[in-house]
């Protein structure tokens, strides 16, 4: 099944924290299921390594179908990073792509139209450090090897 969030609509809105090397923390708002907490092994492609980025999704929407096909997602969201830019691809315009594997080895990705992501300054960021400094100190202890993509998967 590729739902890829239900082709992004079932992201509201998140950010994404990439400032300890090897670790990315943050949260995502989805349809159905609300705020979920991300652990993940790994970093941002260098377009945006080592940055906060935030996103706001202008064709969010929370409907039936989301509750069916994701409302099972593991909370928190524990895993490997498998691909976070702004640039994913060098024959596509850019624009924002996260890719992820859960430790139950569930696929994730969404993608976003180039302007509903943006690097956070430096003097918005207080913000989000306690949220981020929570989130690591929280699920750091769970998040324990590197699990990656099973030939089986399904997309979701």
């Amino acid at each position: 099944m590729a739902q890829k969030f239900g082709n992004g609509r079932w992201v509201r809105e998140g950010f994404l924290d990439n400032r300890v090397e090897g670790t990315v923390v943050g949260r995502i708002v989805f349809a159905a299921i609300g705020p979920v907490d991300l652990f993940l092994r790994g970093n941002f492609k260098a377009d945006i390594a080592g940055q906060v980025i935030r996103f706001s999704n202008g064709r969010f929407e929370d409907d039936d179908m989301a509750a069916q096909v994701i409302g099972d997602m593991e909370n928190p969201q524990i895993g490997t990073v498998n691909l976070i830019s702004f640039d994913p691809h060098p024959n596509l315009v850019p624009h924002p792509y996260v890719e992820w594997f859960s430790a139950g080895r569930n696929h994730y990705r969404f993608e976003l139209d180039p302007n509903e992501a943006w690097v956070v300054a430096e003097g918005e960021r207080e913000a989000i450090d306690q949220e981020s400094r929570r989130i690591r100190e929280a699920l750091a202890g769970r998040a324990s090897g590197r699990p990656g993509p099973r030939e089986d998967s399904d997309w979701v």
